[in-house]
């Protein structure tokens, strides 16, 4: 089969600009192949190579004495005692899901799940974080039943929990969904496996599934925007298949266990040439491939699909040549593909052979390494102007609206359909705070959440960035955890826009500032850009998930109000109504600043919480929706009233930062106060739980009404 003619609009379509073009031209001295042309397209976009993030994401925190490995490996690996890890990282699966939303989503649970045993760990939980348009977008409900139904089908299918995450809509989102997945597991501390490949001569094998033409290209889509001619891009949407990841990953975890692996690597993004190339150039050795051994599920597949297809279920591996005999048998227990497909050899190459033909041979370095690094122009975000006036509203009026909007409404219509309990060690599901999943077989659990408020982003990178982690900690603080380290994944529009380059940067540097003041590093990650169509950007979206430890259950503060319970508000309450969620909501008004971040009361008011934990019975962190959304939900869990003393409109709604309201008796509440008189701990008492009534000043209304509300919306509005 003859291969395509090199042209200028070929090169274009392989996302290449020019100048890269002719760097490529520099590095290796002649015209590419059409085979090399799309491995240099795929090892060269944004999605693989970081090129635009990578100067900024350097400045990030990413060790502690509980960072066992931090970025650059398939996830982070933060200590967690007793000889054990915890292994996790969160990834976007954002254009894949906008054209085939069951599939993206699926896919994109099935590849962070990968990443997570690849290292040798065994999934212990799953989250998500998913944004979406206006809900009136004729695509809307489309698009979230096909990715809640995508999440939860492969994560049902492979048996992991999803314990949390978040759902938000709004109209940046109409073209542009964006699909976050989270996966932890669990690991020995002394059995990480990573991706440096060693030694000459050692057979390269390929383990897994088939390889077909799906997701050709993909890594190279997900970092375009997107416009008229997205229903071509179907065919670069890959397909997953969650019982074959199952086996995989058993096979993986058994082949462990004989002392076989060199070095593993799962086939992500730009499938057989980043795997091959990542582990490489991390090992400092070259690669050989003959692509006639590659296991195929399609015929006549040229040089070019093998090299770039996206088919899940694919893993590789640089084995010891001793073992040969027994790892393959652990792969045909399994029913699985293994075959030996190349080798590692000492010089600088990455070469591939098809059919006794040379389709590629290239520096594998030059790959990897000298990638095009950008330090783009950027511009700072302006200073917000200042808030208008709000106008006067009931506040019950506004709560109501607050728990009708499909943001804030509960959420049980997607977590009912995800498996929240399998492996049964969820201590607590999806609904209220971080979830927690037990560490099988001690008292310990890992508590995990996923945290942004994109408004705030938008309006204040810098402070947005900051509030997305204090959030994320606070949530671990307020279930009792300790927090121990976060990943990232920074969701943006297209870098080349000085303004949009300014937001990644902003928050990036506020991301950075927060995980230093709150010993909380960055230990993976993730950067998904050119989130556009037709010129338009998201909200800038930089998902913080984060884990915690509970050293013991006994640790764990899960409670609910009682009847008659004291609801205190610890942290100082200004009113801070700019970007709030009553001004989107009730309003329909973006204005205002994000709330500051003062990351000293952050430290000092969470670690007072902990330390006053047996003086309450339930905790909550106060975040979007301020005072009354949080008390409401608080009480609304425990089928109790509420009633909150004040009517003022800051006080209720207001999103002032280093909050947390807590449910206490009389007795325990005056010894709170006593408590936080000595700490310099600003605290108020605000009101009440119990009877059948919400009530907030003046205004009341039934429980059951609000009840009914809130557990109804969010159906009705995805239809």
């Amino acid at each position: 089969m003859d291969e395509p003619k090199i042209t200028e609009d070929l090169i274009a379509a392989h996302g290449l600009k020019p100048d890269e073009y002719q760097r490529l031209l520099g590095i290796i001295g002649r015209e590419p192949t059409f085979t090399e042309l799309g491995i240099f397209s795929a090892m060269w976009n944004e999605h693989c190579s970081y090129k635009s993030s990578k100067k900024w994401l350097r400045t990030l925190p990413t060790t502690g004495p509980q960072v066992i490995c931090g970025p650059g490996e398939n996830a982070g690996v933060v200590d967690i005692g007793d000889g054990q890890a915890v292994v996790f990282k969160m990834e976007s699966h954002n254009h894949p899901s906008y054209i085939e939303p069951h599939q993206g989503a699926a896919t994109g649970v099935g590849g962070i799940l990968r990443d997570v045993f690849t290292m040798g760990a065994r999934p212990i939980a799953a989250m998500n974080s998913l944004s979406f348009g206006e809900p009136s977008h004729p695509k809307t409900a489309h698009l979230v039943k096909g990715v809640v139904e995508g999440v939860g089908s492969y994560g049902n299918c492979f048996g992991v929990p999803t314990v949390g995450g978040e759902v938000r809509f709004h109209r940046s989102y109409n073209g542009n969904c964006l699909v976050n997945a989270f996966a932890a597991g669990l690991a020995d501390a002394d059995k990480i496996f990573y991706s440096v490949a060693s030694g000459v001569g050692m057979p390269v094998v390929y383990l897994g599934a088939k390889t077909g033409r799906d997701g050709v290209g993909g890594a190279t889509m997900a970092s375009a925007e997107f416009d008229d001619t997205i229903e071509e891009k179907r065919p670069t949407v890959q397909v997953g298949d969650p019982f074959t990841e199952k086996r995989l990953m058993e096979a993986c975890m058994e082949l462990m266990q004989t002392g076989a692996v060199i070095s593993i690597q799962d086939m992500g993004a730009a499938g057989l040439t980043c795997s091959a190339v990542e582990m490489g150039d991390k090992g400092d050795l070259g690669i050989r491939l003959d692509l006639d051994r590659v296991p195929v599920r399609e015929p006549n597949m040229t040089a070019y699909e093998m090299m770039l297809s996206e088919s899940q279920e694919r893993m590789l591996m640089v084995l010891r040549p001793e073992k040969e005999a027994e790892a393959k048998a652990v792969f045909d227990k399994w029913d699985l593909d293994f075959a030996i497909v190349g080798e590692t050899i000492a010089e600088d190459r990455f070469l591939i052979m098809h059919g006794n033909q040379v389709k590629a041979d290239l520096p594998l370095k030059a790959l990897s390494g000298t990638a095009p690094e950008y330090d783009r122009p950027w511009v700072e975000t302006p200073p917000a102007a200042p808030l208008a006036p709000v106008p006067h509203i009931d506040p019950l009026d506004a709560l109501k609206a607050l728990i009708s909007s499909p943001n804030y409404a509960r959420k049980s219509w997607v977590w009912e359909q995800y498996d929240t309990m399998v492996m049964g060690d969820t201590v607590r599901t999806p609904g209220l705070g971080a979830g927690v999943v037990r560490v099988h077989d001690t008292g310990k659990a890992l508590a995990f959440t996923s945290d942004v408020t994109p408004r705030y982003v938008k309006a204040n990178p810098f402070e947005g960035g900051k509030q997305a982690v204090a959030e994320a900690w606070r949530n671990l603080i307020a279930c009792g955890a300790t927090p121990l380290a976060a990943t990232d994944n920074l969701n943006f529009g297209n870098p080349e826009k000085p303004e949009i380059m300014g937001q990644m940067v902003g928050a990036i540097k506020g991301i950075g500032a927060a995980c230093i003041a709150l010993d909380m590093p960055i230990v993976s990650g993730n950067v998904s850009l050119y989130n556009e169509t037709d010129g338009t950007g998201i909200l800038p979206t930089p998902t913080i998930g984060a884990v915690g430890l509970l050293k013991s259950l006994d640790d764990m503060i899960a409670g609910l109000p009682h009847e008659g319970a004291i609801a205190v508000v610890i942290g100082e309450t200004v009113g801070h109504l700019g970007q709030s969620a009553l001004l989107a909501e009730v309003f329909n008004r973006e204005d205002g600043d994000a709330p500051h971040v003062d990351l000293a009361a952050e430290l000092r008011n969470g670690t007072f919480l902990q330390a006053q934990r047996a003086l309450f019975s339930a905790a909550t962190d106060l975040s979007d929706g301020g005072l009354a959304l949080a008390a409401f939900e608080m009480a609304e869990a425990a089928g109790l009233g509420v009633v909150l003393e004040s009517a003022d409109t800051g006080l209720l709604f207001g999103e002032d930062q280093a909050r947390y309201l807590v449910a206490c008796s009389f007795d325990q509440a005056e010894a709170l106060m006593v408590a936080a008189g000595h700490a310099g701990v600003p605290i108020a008492a605000v009101g009440h739980f119990g009877g059948h009534v919400v009530r907030l000043g003046p205004s009341e209304a039934p429980l059951a009404d609000m009840s009914a509300l809130y557990r109804s919306s969010f159906a009705r509005a995805v239809g």
